[in-house]
This record gives C-alpha cells, sequence and structure tokens, in this order.
C-alpha cells in the first residue's frame, strides 16, 4: 500500500510562474514538502533552487539542495520551458536547438537524476508538461511543438522501463492558460483564440495545477504512460 501523500517531496522546475508556480502551490496546500526550480527570479513562500535546466551540472547540484532540505525527490514535475516562435525558413539552428534544449533535453536530465531515488524506494511520480501543439502544430513553432511532442515519447519509454518499480510517468498537455502573454494579446486575437476552444475560454493555471496534482496523487497510481490534454477540447481529433 502506498504511504501518505502528505508526505512526500516535490520537485518543480521552472516553478516561479505560471503552471509551475501553481503546481507547485497546490501540492503545498496538500501538504507535500515541495521546492521550485527558478532562472531569475524565485517565488515566495517555497524552498526555490536556482537552476540552469541545460546544464547537467547545474541540475545535479540543484537536486543535491533540495534532498539535503526536504529528502529525495519523490515526485518531480518537468514544466521548465521557453519559446522562440519564428517561421521555418527564417529560424536559426540555434533557436531551434536552444528550445529543444531546455524543453526536451532538460527534462530526460532531470527524469534521469529523479530516478535513482526513485527506483531505491520503489515508488515515483514523474509528470511532463507538454502543450496541445505537440500534436495539433502551430505555424511558427517548429521548434516549440517538436520538443513538446518528444515528451510524450521520452515520458512513455520512462513508463515502460520504469513502471515494475512502481514507478509512473505521464504527461499533461495544456491548452491557452491565463498567463502575462495571452493577456498582452490584441482583444481581436484573444476573442479567435477563445472561439477555437469548445469551453469558450482561456485556462486558468490553477487548473492545470489540478490534474498535475492527481497525477502526482496516490488517486492515480494506476495511471502510466498516459497523455492527459487540459485543453478545453481545443485539441480533440489530434
Amino acid at each position: 500500500m502506498d504511504t501518505p501523500a502528505a508526505e512526500r517531496s516535490v520537485l518543480v522546475t521552472g516553478g516561479n510562474r505560471g503552471i509551475g508556480l501553481a503546481t507547485a502551490r497546490s501540492l503545498a496546500a496538500q501538504g507535500h514538502r515541495v521546492a521550485v526550480t527558478y532562472r531569475s527570479t524565485p517565488p515566495e513562500g517555497l524552498l526555490a533552487v536556482r537552476c540552469d535546466v541545460t546544464s547537467a551540472e547545474d541540475v545535479d547540484r540543484a537536486f543535491a539542495e533540495v534532498e539535503a532540505a526536504q529528502g529525495a525527490v519523490e515526485v518531480l514535475v518537468s514544466n521548465a520551458g521557453i519559446t522562440d516562435d519564428q517561421l521555418l525558413l527564417r529560424m536559426s539552428e540555434e533557436s531551434f536547438t536552444q528550445v529543444l534544449d531546455t524543453n526536451l533535453t532538460a527534462a530526460y536530465r532531470v527524469a534521469k537524476r529523479a530516478s535513482r531515488a526513485m527506483l531505491k524506494a520503489r515508488w515515483g511520480r514523474l509528470v511532463f508538461v507538454s502543450s496541445v501543439v505537440a500534436l495539433s502544430g502551430a505555424a511558427g513553432q517548429t521548434n516549440y511543438a517538436a520538443s513538446k511532442s518528444g515528451l510524450i515519447g521520452l515520458s512513455r519509454s520512462i513508463a515502460r522501463e520504469l513502471g515494475s518499480r512502481g514507478i509512473t510517468s505521464n504527461v499533461v498537455s495544456p491548452g491557452y492558460v491565463d498567463t502575462e502573454m495571452t493577456a498582452s494579446l490584441p482583444t481581436a486575437r484573444r476573442e479567435e483564440l477563445q472561439k477555437a476552444i469548445p469551453l469558450g475560454r482561456t485556462a486558468a493555471a490553477e487548473e492545470i495545477a489540478d490534474v498535475i496534482a492527481f497525477l502526482a496523487s496516490d488517486a492515480a497510481s494506476y495511471v502510466t504512460g498516459a497523455v492527459l490534454p487540459v485543453d478545453g477540447g481545443l485539441g480533440m481529433g489530434h
């Protein structure tokens, strides 16, 4: 039987804003010990560890810091990511590889580091934050969409490798979320986006966080290798 979820040690990468911060706060409110990684500005009220997820050395140092403060990571939410949008013919190779390194290769780095202790404990939760564009694609986002679709293959392969040790690996695929970026869009563009969403609105970051929290919980003990859309129906058919 699983031990009580209230005692889990959690790490959320890119947890200083948006979905990551909402997830960290949601899990902390449930009684978990929660740490977040950040690049520039740490959030208040949480254990915050500066980490460049494109550096294996930095990832290892950050994990060691979290382990010393709250024990081995039992729940990993791989959320850190960037965008650098540009049409294919104008996109530089540096732009493509930088987005892939931050969004996809970094997920491999943190999952590999976290899995050490999970394997010893024979229990773990890995949750990767993808995007609706992983399967639908988006003009100007070949790099971002490639990185987010790559997370699906990564997570499902991990699910097959580590499932026998009590470790689950899943993907959450958010649609449009209320962020600073969407708030800055022209009203006409926001209305156009909302018309494409069956629920007729964008999501609050907390709505994505609630689904991540479910996948991290004991209630999701038989869910692994899943891709769970949280997109208001936008990605149906993909």
